[in-house]
């Protein structure tokens, strides 16, 4: 009997003393601990991805399943060489807005805005600072510059101010280890009158 309670004891001791590792093993680990480039750049792909970041940052071509994203200029906003289609305003005069055909511009009241390279290139995000980025995506400040303007719709900044830090850090190092793709994005056009 006394060896039973003994061997009980001694099990007891042995399984507290394997909870209390395992709580202070998941402790450490649980501290903030340096994510590697690679593993950021990764992340930072997959939160482009499921944003949509491509829906209107990505020129695209007409497939048999719709618009498909030009590859080679994934990310490039709306092309500099493509002419900008003259706009209904008797659409946006009745509350609408529009969509160009590959999602890379659009009209409303605003007038007419187009979507950014937002590429490592010169002519994109590549001479950005991560401030810059920041600045852009949580206050909505066009090229992340104080005195700009504010960012036009379709461009839901307002959706990512509250986005962590780790995942601005992410997306940054991502769009910064894109193909550069020079593409000087048209400036945005005032409506003639409505």
């Amino acid at each position: 009997m006394k060896m039973k309670m003994l061997l009980l004891c001694s099990l007891m001791v042995v399984i507290t003393a394997i909870v209390i590792s395992c709580k202070s093993t998941n402790a450490k680990t649980g501290e903030t601990t340096a994510i590697s480039k690679d593993s950021l750049i990764k992340k930072g792909a997959y939160l482009v991805t499921i944003m949509g970041c491509d829906d209107c940052h990505s020129p695209k071509k007409m497939g048999p399943k719709g618009p498909e994203m030009i590859s080679e200029l994934r990310l490039s906003g709306y092309p500099a060489d493509r002419p900008v289609a003259k706009v209904d305003t008797s659409v946006i005069k009745k509350g609408w807005s529009l969509l160009g055909t590959d999602f890379t511009s659009a009209a409303g009241a605003w007038g007419i805005s187009f979507a950014a390279n937002i590429t490592s290139d010169e002519t994109g995000i590549g001479n950005w600072e991560e401030a810059n980025f920041k600045k852009a995506i949580t206050e909505g400040k066009w090229k992340g510059l104080d005195n700009g303007r504010m960012l036009l719709p379709p461009m839901p900044w307002n959706n990512f101010r509250n986005i962590s830090e780790e995942d601005l850090k992410a997306i940054f190092a991502f769009l910064k280890s894109t193909k550069p793709v020079k593409n000087i994005v048209p400036a945005a056009k005032q409506l003639a009158t409505l």
